[in-house]
Formats: C-alpha cells, structure tokens, sequence
C-alpha cells in the first residue's frame, strides 16, 4: 500500500487534534500546512516539524500532495471540497460539508463524476452513546424506530467567542452568527447514523437572540440572521420521527454538549448530560450504562499542552477511549496509543478512517452521500424556521 502525502488546510484550533494524529499514522507519508496568516503558518509548521507549508488551498492544489484536510469556517468547507476534487485531490472536510442544498448537489455531483474519496469528519459517529446505540440496533434490541432525540447545547460563551474571533478576526460577529441549523450533523448524525433512515420532511421553530453582545445582529449577519436556538421535528423514511434542537444560547454547561436519545418498539435508549439509560418493553427497571460511555485516558503533560486550543474546550479536545470503544481500537495503528484523541473518543478512528479509506480505494464511513443525509434536515429546517414552521420536504440525495 501506497502512503499518501496530505495537506492540512487551517491552522486553527481544531486542526491542532488532527495534524499530530495524520504525521503519526504510518500510511502518511508527509503532513504539509497550507494557513493564509504567514505568522500563524511559520509558527505551527515550526512547532509540528512540518517541513513544507502553503500559503493558499489554491497553491497546495498546485503540488503533488495525494490529500487536503479541511478545517477551515465552517461556511468555506464546500467551496473548497469541489475545488479540491476537481484539481484530482481526495477530501476530508471538517463539518459541517455545505450551508446549502446547491451546494450539497454539487459536492455529490463532483464525487461521482471524480471517483474521489470525499470523508465528512463527524466526530459524532463515534461517541460512545452512539456506539452503544449501534450495537443494540444491529442487535435487533431496539425493535422498529419510533422516535429519536438530538441535540447539540452548545452556548456561546463555552469557546465559541474565542473560536470565531480566531477564525474570522476582526470581522469575526459577521460570521458567529452562524444559523444553528446549518450545524446540523452532531445532533442528526446520532438518530440517521444509527437507524441508516433519512428525513423526508421538517417543520422547524427558531428562538431569535435576546442577547446585547450583538453577534446575531441580523444587520451585522453575512446570513441576517437572528435566530441563535432552533428546534425542529422531522419525519424520517421508516416512519418514525425525530427532533432535533440546535441550540447556541442554553444554561447548561458540563457534561455533554451532544446527546442521543432513540426509542424503538421494543427498547430505548435515554441520555442526558450526565448519563445514559437503556431499558426494553420486557425488563423490569432500567440499566445505568454510563460507565460504558466515559472516555477515560491519562496523558502526560507534554501530550496535553501540545494541542493548542482553548482551555474552555480542551476537555472535548484532548481525551482518550471509553470501554464501548476498546473491541473496536485493534484496527488503529500502533502509532496512536502514544497520541491523545478527542471528542468522546472519535478524532483517531476518523483519522484512520480517511487514510486507509483513499489509500485502499473503499468508501469511508461517512461519504459524501451521508453528509448529504445528515447536513440537509438542518439546511430545510432552517429555511421552515425563516417561514414560521412551514413543513418542507428534504430531498433524498440516494446512495452510492
């Protein structure tokens, strides 16, 4: 097998989990760093030991790197997917993969006239609570779908205030005003992840911002938008329905900011911020299984400080596996054991996932047709909240 040679794009925070994890697998031949900051590219090469760096996407698609990592605003991942794919380069992009359904369109389009490989990174696929879920599912222990909850709680003062004015400078209000709704795949890709249904149609409310600190000004808003919390229920292809809540102003803080709950005819499974519970139509009681959902893992100092993000999120970051995961860490590298992992115990399994996806020309675990599945509820939903919850149809993008 062939090792790859892949570009990471974005010196960021959240490409800080990733770069040590690809100069580390044994199938990369060689991590480069394409930052437009020239001192933010100069600094993070030095510090990572990368030897070649790139001061655009463009002029790293001008090279002979195999790859491009995408971790740049959020808004920018599709633009640069196609980009990418079109100059002969697989893709891993950071979530979510588009803001819009033309978009969506496009980036299938692209893959299937390409022959690329196209990896979504949802870190979510592989949180123990989901895991959990999968293996019951496959089971049969759920029965037929009935209904499912997701949501991301995520407030603004937990890290995104720094994340934006990282990214986005001194413009960064005029880009933090994201619409939930267009971050969708933490919370739908725990339910359609699990279940491998898709949603047909949505009706969605949106909470507008009462906040002063002006970051969903509509007037300030490349989206003008106001709305900072969206709820919505879908209706999903098996029958079954589901909500989800996309929230980015919420008194909650500790414990988990994505949470699955997903009930069936025949067993359910329920997690709050603190733990999960899962119990049948026949049992007598519930069962606590939380203690197989925590990440656990001890790093050294130096593995800790060398991911540089926010020590308001360096606890979802850098982290280690929770027994759920252990069957499943044999097909990692070697290489790993001695690197931190991230994000309820998903950021080595989605590196691995990428590199011996493109090296052995199979399709990843999140395609760009499950992107397409899990990113377009929350672009409809999105445009339903703008129309008062007008129940709209997600259109199905098929499969491979």
């Amino acid at each position: 097998m062939k090792p790859i040679k892949i570009c990471i794009v974005g010196a960021g925070q959240f490409s800080q989990c990733f770069l040590h994890l690809f100069k580390a697998h044994p199938l990369v031949s060689e991590v480069s760093l394409a930052e437009l900051m020239p001192d933010r590219r100069k600094e993070e090469a030095a510090r990572l030991g990368l030897a070649r760096t790139f001061a655009s996407l463009d002029e790293a698609l001008t090279s002979d790197v195999d790859a491009v990592g995408l971790f740049t605003q959020r808004y920018l991942h599709a633009p640069m997917a196609i980009k990418a794919l079109n100059a002969g380069k697989h893709v891993y992009s950071a979530v979510p993969a588009a803001v819009s359904i033309e978009e969506l369109e496009e980036l299938v389009a692209t893959v299937k006239r390409t022959g690329l490989t196209y990896m979504m990174g949802e870190t979510s696929l592989y949180y123990g609570s989901r895991v959990y879920c999968q293996e019951k599912w496959d089971a049969g222990e759920f029965g037929k779908f009935v209904y499912g909850e997701g949501e991301y709680y995520h407030d603004m003062s937990h890290g995104f205030y720094e994340a934006y004015q990282s990214s986005g400078g001194a413009d960064w209000k005029k880009t933090a005003s994201f619409p939930p709704m267009l971050y969708p795949t933490h919370s739908v890709s725990m339910i359609l992840g699990t279940t491998g249904a898709r949603a047909t149609g949505v009706s969605c409310l949106g909470w507008a911002d009462q906040s002063d600190d002006g970051v969903f000004d509509p007037a300030i808003s490349l989206w003008k938008n106001n709305l900072s919390n969206q709820s919505a229920l879908f209706r999903t292809s098996d029958g079954g329905m589901m909500r989800i809540n996309e929230f980015r102003r919420i008194g909650q803080s500790g414990g988990r900011s994505v949470r699955l709950s997903l009930y069936g005819t025949e067993g359910s499974f329920e997690e709050q911020s603190n733990g999960g519970i899962w119990t049948t139509r026949t049992s007598k009681g519930s069962k606590d299984v939380e203690p197989l959902m925590v990440c656990g893992g001890v790093y050294s100092h130096e593995q800790w400080e060398a991911v540089k993000v926010d020590a308001a999120l360096k606890g979802e970051f850098v982290g280690g596996f929770a027994e759920v995961h252990q069957k499943y860490r044999s097909r990692l590298p070697e290489q790993f054991k001695v690197q931190p992992n991230g994000h309820e115990g998903s950021h080595q399994f989605l590196t691995d996932d990428f590199v011996t996806s493109v090296v052995n020309n199979r399709r990843p675990t999140c395609s760009v047709w499950d992107a397409a599945r899990f990113n377009a509820p929350g672009i409809v939903a999105h445009q339903s909240s703008l129309q008062g919850g007008t129940f709209l149809p997600v259109p199905d993008f098929g499969t491979p």
